[in-house]
C-alpha cells in the first residue's frame, strides 16, 4: 500500500524554443505542475541533452521554427536516440499549414501559440 516517493513519477519535457524567455516561462510552468524539465535553445543543444541526459526523457516539446533546423527534422533526429520518447510541437502556424508545408505529419501534436498553460498540460498528460 505504500506509494513511491513523487520524485520517481515525475516525467521529464525536454522544452526546445530558441526564445529563451519562453523557455524559461515553459520551465517554470512545468515545473510547477510535476515535471522536470531540461531546456535547450536550439537543435544542437537538444540532441546533447537527448545523448547525455542519464534518464528518460519522457516528452520532446519543440518549436516548428528553430533557427537552421526545423523541429520536424530536430524531433526525427532525436528520436532516433530515444525512440521512447513522445514529441509535442509548438508553433504559431496552424496545424493544416504546418502539415501542408511537409513540417509535420498528419498524426503529430501541435499546440498553436499562443496556448495556456492548461493546454499544453493537458497535451503533455495526453501523450504519456
Amino acid at each position: 500500500m505504500s506509494q513511491a516517493p513523487a520524485a520517481e513519477t515525475r516525467p521529464t519535457v525536454l522544452v526546445v524554443d530558441d526564445e529563451e524567455d519562453l523557455r524559461d516561462i515553459m520551465r517554470r510552468m512545468l515545473e510547477r505542475r510535476g515535471f522536470d524539465t531540461l531546456i535547450a535553445g536550439d537543435s544542437t543543444q537538444a540532441i546533447a541533452a537527448c545523448r547525455e541526459h542519464p534518464g528518460e526523457i519522457d516528452i520532446l516539446i519543440t518549436d516548428l521554427g528553430l533557427p537552421g533546423v526545423s523541429g520536424g527534422e530536430l524531433s526525427r533526429s532525436a528520436t532516433e536516440l530515444r525512440p521512447e520518447m513522445r514529441v509535442v510541437y509548438i508553433s504559431g502556424l496552424p496545424k493544416e499549414i504546418a502539415v501542408a508545408d511537409g513540417l509535420i505529419s498528419e498524426d503529430a501534436l501541435l499546440v498553436k501559440k499562443p496556448f495556456s498553460s492548461e493546454l499544453l498540460v493537458e497535451t503533455l498528460r495526453s501523450v504519456l
